[in-house]
């Protein structure tokens, strides 16, 4: 996972508000292309076939989330799922917001309130993310929004650049942020 390089991230202790009008709910198939737009657009993200957005938007719109501006459009986006191996670990997969939007708070605020929202249903004490040495804006985000829920964050590199086919990728270093409690 890697999140689209962004304006710098305020540091928060709070869940970031959003404009007015606006919202954050859970993606639905018919926003698979503007998701996939974003990723795309965002020209940092690994960009997923469109094809999986759409099913992202079907099979685990309960542990994703879209930021949606005044006419419902989205402009940002949250994904995610459950470890089915630690299901009480929420893994976040890809955060992206659109360059006009960034610097706002809105991946914080897509953050905390999915947290909130899986939480109502799951008993969650822990959020995975993996983020490549290159990305600061995530370090940022991820640090911020730990700082927010008083909780620590581990880092361990998970898959190391040898592991992915193609040259050129970086190490995927996991941070795993708990403990949490909502």
């Amino acid at each position: 996972m890697t999140t689209a390089h962004a304006a710098p991230e305020r540091d928060r202790t709070t869940t970031p508000d959003l404009p007015p009008g606006w919202t954050i709910d859970r993606p639905e198939v018919a926003d698979g292309a503007r998701l996939w737009r974003l990723a795309r657009d965002s020209r940092t993200l690994d960009v997923n076939s469109s094809y999986s957005y759409l099913l992202w938007c079907r099979d685990f719109a309960e542990t994703s989330a879209v930021a949606r501006d005044a006419d419902g459009a989205p402009v940002g986006f949250v994904t995610g799922y459950l470890r089915p191996d630690a299901p009480g670990t929420l893994l976040v997969w890809q955060v992206a917001v659109g360059a006009p939007y960034r610097g706002l708070g809105i991946a914080g605020a897509l953050l905390d309130r999915l947290c909130a929202h899986v939480a109502e249903t799951h008993a969650i004490d822990a959020v995975e993310t993996t983020i490549t040495p290159d990305n600061p804006a995530s370090e940022r985000l991820f640090g911020a929004f730990a700082r927010r829920h008083d909780a620590r964050v581990r880092r361990t590199v998970l898959f190391p650049a040898g592991a992915f086919p193609a040259p050129g990728h970086e190490a995927e270093v996991l941070h795993r942020i708990a403990p949490l409690a909502f």
